[in-house]
């Protein structure tokens, strides 16, 4: 099974000068944990529910701080040709649980751990990469 199959394509975007503010209410209303930052239509990075709290509010960040102060741009990504199973190793082995899609640096979807869980040929699969990417981390001494 093809990813464009069970991706979502129509995706929000934000981009550099979006503030956490902003970022956090997008999230409640579009009920989402990550929001894709886009400049010139190119995927430049993204930013989490738990970014906005690890690396904003832990860093007393206000509503109104840009993104770009927090911004992960060191991005994974899969394209339209990946597979399902393609893309559950690629999640499975980065332990990442969002996956853009691009085509040619453009954004063109995104697919969740949620949306492989559903697809019919994939409980089993999705399960092992949610056990992989659920792995503990180490504490820190």
């Amino acid at each position: 099974m093809n990813i464009t199959e069970v991706m979502t394509s129509n995706i929000e975007t934000c981009n550099l000068k979006s503030s956490c503010g902003e970022l956090a209410n997008m999230m409640k209303n579009l009920d989402v944990g990550v929001i894709p930052i886009c400049e010139d239509n190119k995927l430049i990075g993204l930013i989490t529910d738990r970014d906005l709290v690890v690396k904003g509010l832990a860093n007393n960040f206000n509503a109104n701080t840009q993104i770009s102060e927090m911004i992960t741009t060191d991005v994974i990504t899969g394209t339209k040709h990946t597979s399902v199973e393609q893309a559950m190793e690629i999640m499975s082995q980065y332990q990442i649980r969002r996956l853009p899609i691009v085509e040619d640096g453009k954004l063109i979807g995104m697919v969740s751990l949620g949306d492989l869980a559903v697809s019919n040929a994939s409980n089993q699969e999705a399960g092992k990469a949610l056990e992989d990417i659920s792995v503990p981390a180490e504490p820190t001494k």
